[in-house]
C-alpha cells in the first residue's frame, strides 16, 4: 500500500523537491543570469543558465525512471556546487554537502556516503590543485595541509549529517514495514472476522430456514424453573401459529396438550436431568389447538468448561407419517377411493356368512360393474372417474341394509352381499332380484359432478347361497359369470346365476385342456419386461408368462392364469417358468447384464409340500445363483396357513431366495405379519400408480406405501408406470424402482438383451 511504502514517500518527496527548485530556481536564476551579466561575470551567468536548463529538463523528464531523474538532480547540485567553488571561492564548498544529504534521503546510505566521498575528493582535488583556495587561520597557504583540515571538517559534518538522515529513513522504513505488517495482519484478522461472521449469518439463515423445526432454550439449574426459549426458527413459527415474541421467554413445554403423552414427557424430563439426549414422538398443539406430531431429538449443549448453558431443540413434523401408518393398516379392510369394505373384508364376511350353514336364511351376492365406465375415464379424465366412483358407492350404501356389505373390488366393480333374506329359493331370488332392480335404478340416475350431468348404468350378476359345496371363490365366481351373461344381454341388465351358464365354465374347461397342450408343444414363453431406477437405469426385470397359439392367436395372461390356478395346472407351469427364468439369468449373465430375474409364484404352487425341494432341485441343475431370484407373491398367499407360508419363506430365503408382495395394497395381508416374513420388495399395484400424481387419494396411498417401506426396509417396485409425471412423482418421493411401458414393454429375452446392448452406457445396477 502506498502509505506503507518508503518508496512511494521517497517518490513524493523527490517530486515535489524538484517542483520547488524548479520554480525557486527559476525565479532566483533569471535575475542572477542578468546581474551578473550586466557586471561582466559572464561564467556565473553561463553556470546559472546551465543549472536552470537542466533542471527544467529534468522536472519535465517524467518518463524517466525514478533512480536515474535522482541522479541527475544529484549530478546537477554537484555541478552548481564545483562550478559555484571555482567561481565564487571556498566558500561555496558547503554547496557540495546537498548531494550527499539529500542521497542519503532519495536514494539510501550507500548512494549517500558514495556521492559524499565523491564532493569531498573534488574538494581536496580542487584545493591542491590550486584552483580553489583552501586555507585555515594559522596554517600557511598554499600547503597540503589547509586543504586537508578543510577536507576532513567537510567529511566529518557532511558524514554526521548523512548517516543522521539515513538512519532516520532506516527508522523510516522499518517503522513502515512494522505498519505494513500490523496492516496486513488488521487485514487478515478483518478477513477472517468478515469469514466467520458470514458463516454465522450463513448458519443462523440456513436454521432458520430449515425444513425441520428448531427449538433452543436456556438451560436452568433449578428442577422446579422451567428452562425459557431463546430462539425458534421459522418450520417451528409456520407449524405452530405462533410469532418469534410470543414464544420467546416462555416454556419448553408451552406446545404440550391434553393428549401429549405424560409418560414421554416424564422421560424427557429425566433425561434432561442427567444431561442425556433423548429422541421421543410427541403430540404438540398449534396457537388454534390443532394437534399434530412431532419426532423430536433434545440435545444438551455444554459450553467450553463443560457446563450445559442450553438445550437444543430439532423436530420434524411426522402427523402425515402417523396418518399414513394408520392408512395402510386400514388398506387391509377398506378401499381407499371409496371407504367401502374391500376385498379382504368382503369375502371374510362371505365366509362367515357360509359358515352359518343350511340352517341361516338365505343370501345372495350381487356383482355389479359399471357400464361404459372407461369412457368416462378416457373422456374426462380419471379424477372425474374417482368422484363418480364415489358417488357409485354412496348410493350402493345407502341401499344396503345394516346386515349388508357393500364392497369395491377394484375398478368399477362393487361387490353387494344380502344377508338375511327370505327362506326358500323363490323367495330369496325375487328379493334379491328386487334388490338388483333397485340398485340399477339407482345407477341410472343421473350424476352430478362439478357441474356436470353424467348417465351411467350397471350390468348385475346375482348367485344365491347358501348351496352344497359353495365356497368364497364359487359365490364371487359365479356373480361374475352372471354379471357377464347381463353384459353380454346388452348391459344395463341383471341376471340371476343358473346351471344352464355352464357355457362359461365350458369355455374354461377347453383353455385349460388347451393350455395344458400349449406348454407341451412349445406354445408358452416368457417374456421379460425391466425395471429400472430413477436415473433409468436397469435394476431387474420381472419374467411374464405368454401363450401364442400354432395358429398365431394369442391369448391373453388374465385369460389363461386364472383358468390354470383354477385347475391346478398352475403348479406345473409354475416350476416351468421358474427353469426358465433361471435359464434366462444364465444367459443374460453370460452377455454381461446379470440382472435380478423376477418370477410369479402362485399360492397353488407355493403351498406344495415339495415346493421347496423342488427349487433346490431347479437351482441345481440349472446353476443359478439363487440370491438373483425374487419370487412374486400375492397377498392371498397369506389367507390360509399363515404360520406355515412365513416358515417356508424362511425357509427359502436360506437358500438365497428374495420375495416380493406382488400388487401390494389390494390383497387380503395383515400388514401386521409383514415383519415376521422375510420380505426383499414390495410392488405398487398399477391401479394405484395409474391415478398418480393427478389423483390425491392415489398419491396418498403411494406415499404411504412409500413411506411404510422406507421404514421397514424394503425396496419398492412401482408396476404400470406409463408417464413421464408419473415416473418425476415416483422419483421426487423416495425413487423406487419403476416398471411399466413408459421404459419398456415385455418382450422375448433375445430383443431384452439387444435393447440393453443398445443402452449398454447406463450401466446397470444390480440389485
Amino acid at each position: 500500500m502506498p502509505f506503507n511504502d518508503i518508496a512511494h514517500w521517497r517518490n513524493q518527496i523527490f517530486t515535489l523537491l524538484l517542483s520547488i527548485v524548479a520554480v525557486l530556481g527559476t525565479i532566483a536564476a533569471l535575475p542572477s543570469i542578468a546581474i551578473t551579466l550586466y557586471i561582466g561575470r559572464w561564467n556565473i551567468a553561463v553556470v546559472d543558465a546551465i543549472a536552470l536548463a537542466w533542471i527544467l529538463v529534468l522536472w519535465r523528464a517524467r518518463g524517466l525512471s525514478y533512480r536515474a531523474r535522482v541522479l541527475n538532480f544529484l549530478a546537477i547540485l554537484y555541478f552548481i556546487g564545483v562550478a559555484m567553488i571555482l567561481t565564487a571561492g571556498p566558500i561555496s564548498q558547503a554547496f557540495l554537502l546537498a548531494p550527499p544529504v539529500l542521497a542519503a534521503v532519495l536514494l539510501g546510505t550507500w548512494p549517500a556516503l558514495l556521492t559524499l566521498t565523491l564532493s569531498g575528493a573534488t574538494i581536496g582535488v580542487l584545493g591542491l590543485t590550486g584552483l580553489s583556495s583552501l586555507y585555515v587561520n594559522g596554517i600557511p597557504g598554499h600547503d597540503v595541509l589547509p586543504s586537508l583540515a578543510v577536507v576532513l571538517n567537510y567529511l566529518c559534518i557532511g558524514l554526521l549529517l548523512t548517516l543522521t538522515c539515513s538512519a532516520m529513513l532506516q527508522r523510516l522504513s522499518r517503522s513502515l514495514a512494522d505498519l505494513r505488517t500490523f496492516a496486513g495482519s488488521l487485514e487478515d484478522g478483518r478477513s477472517a472476522l468478515q469469514a466467520a461472521n458470514g458463516e454465522l449469518r450463513l448458519t443462523a439463515a440456513a436454521v432458520a430456514r430449515l425444513n425441520d423445526m428448531v427449538m433452543i432454550a436456556k438451560a436452568n439449574p433449578l428442577p422446579s424453573v422451567e428452562q425459557p426459549i431463546v430462539f425458534v426458527n421459522d418450520a417451528l413459527l409456520r407449524r405452530s401459529g405462533y410469532t418469534r415474541e410470543q414464544m420467546l421467554g416462555q416454556s419448553m413445554r408451552m406446545l404440550h396438550g391434553p393428549e401429549t403423552d405424560h409418560r414421554e414427557v416424564a422421560r424427557v424430563i429425566h433425561a434432561m436431568h442427567t444431561l442425556e439426549p433423548v429422541t421421543v414422538e410427541l403430540v404438540n398443539y398449534t396457537r388454534a389447538g390443532e394437534p399434530f406430531w412431532v419426532e423430536m431429538e433434545l440435545v444438551p449443549f455444554a459450553d467450553e468448561e463443560g457446563v450445559n448453558t442450553h438445550w437444543v431443540l430439532v423436530g420434524r413434523d411426522v402427523t402425515e407419517r402417523r396418518k399414513a401408518a394408520d392408512a395402510i393398516h386400514q388398506l387391509a379392510f377398506y378401499d381407499v377411493l371409496t371407504g367401502l369394505p374391500n376385498r379382504r373384508l368382503l369375502m371374510d364376511r362371505m365366509q362367515q356368512q357360509l359358515d352359518t350353514g343350511a340352517a341361516a336364511p338365505h343370501a345372495a351376492v350381487m356383482f355389479i360393474d359399471l357400464d361404459h365406465f372407461k369412457n368416462v375415464n378416457d373422456a374426462r379424465g380419471h379424477a372425474t372417474g374417482d368422484l363418480l366412483l364415489r358417488a357409485a358407492a354412496q348410493r350402493l350404501a345407502q341401499l344396503a341394509g345394516t346386515t349388508d356389505t357393500v364392497a369395491r373390488l377394484g375398478g368399477d366393480e362393487f361387490v353387494m352381499l344380502l344377508a338375511g333374506l327370505d327362506t326358500g329359493d323363490a323367495e330369496a331370488a325375487h328379493g334379491a332380484l328386487a334388490m338388483a332392480a333397485r340398485v340399477r335404478a339407482a345407477l341410472a340416475q343421473p350424476f352430478d359432478i362439478g357441474g356436470q350431468c353424467y348417465q351411467s348404468s350397471a350390468s348385475i350378476g346375482v348367485t344365491l347361497l347358501p348351496r352344497a359345496g359353495q365356497t368364497v371363490d364359487d359365490l364371487l365366481r359365479e356373480a361374475d359369470i352372471a354379471m357377464y351373461r347381463a353384459k353380454a344381454g346388452g348391459r344395463n341388465g341383471v341376471a340371476l346365476f343358473e346351471d344352464t351358464m355352464r357355457a362359461e365354465v365350458e369355455r374354461r374347461l377347453t383353455i385349460e385342456r388347451d393350455l395344458g397342450q400349449a406348454l407341451e408343444n412349445g406354445e408358452l414363453q416368457m417374456h421379460v419386461q425391466l425395471q429400472v431406477d430413477r436415473d433409468e437405469r436397469p435394476v431387474g426385470a420381472e419374467l411374464l408368462m405368454r401363450w401364442r397359439r400354432a395358429d398365431g392367436t394369442s391369448i391373453p395372461p388374465d385369460v389363461f392364469i386364472p383358468a390354470a390356478e383354477a385347475s391346478g395346472l398352475i403348479v406345473k407351469l409354475g416350476y416351468w417358468a421358474l427353469r426358465q427364468a433361471c435359464l434366462a439369468w444364465l444367459r443374460l449373465s453370460a452377455a454381461g447384464h446379470a440382472l435380478p430375474l423376477s418370477v410369479n409364484v402362485s399360492p397353488s404352487q407355493f403351498r406344495e409340500p415339495d415346493f421347496v425341494a423342488q427349487v433346490r432341485t431347479i437351482l441345481h441343475e440349472t446353476g443359478a445363483p439363487a440370491a438373483q431370484l425374487i419370487f412374486e407373491v400375492t397377498e392371498g398367499l397369506l389367507i390360509e396357513n399363515l404360520d406355515d407360508t412365513i416358515a417356508r419363506m424362511h425357509e427359502l430365503a436360506l437358500l438365497g431366495i428374495r420375495f416380493s408382495i406382488d400388487d401390494f395394497g389390494t390383497g387380503y395381508s395383515n400388514l401386521a405379519y409383514l415383519k415376521r416374513m422375510p420380505l426383499y420388495e414390495l410392488k405398487i399395484d398399477r391401479s394405484f400408480i395409474h391415478d398418480t400424481p393427478g389423483d390425491a387419494n392415489g398419491t396418498a396411498i403411494v406415499q404411504s406405501i412409500l413411506a411404510m417401506a422406507a421404514h421397514l426396509g424394503l425396496r419398492v417396485v412401482a408396476e404400470g408406470v406409463e408417464t413421464q409425471d408419473q415416473a418425476a412423482f415416483l422419483a421426487a418421493h423416495g425413487g423406487p424402482g419403476m416398471q411399466g411401458y413408459l421404459f419398456a414393454r415385455p418382450m422375448p429375452l433375445q430383443d431384452m438383451l439387444a435393447l440393453l446392448e443398445r443402452t449398454a452406457p447406463h450401466a446397470a445396477v444390480v440389485a
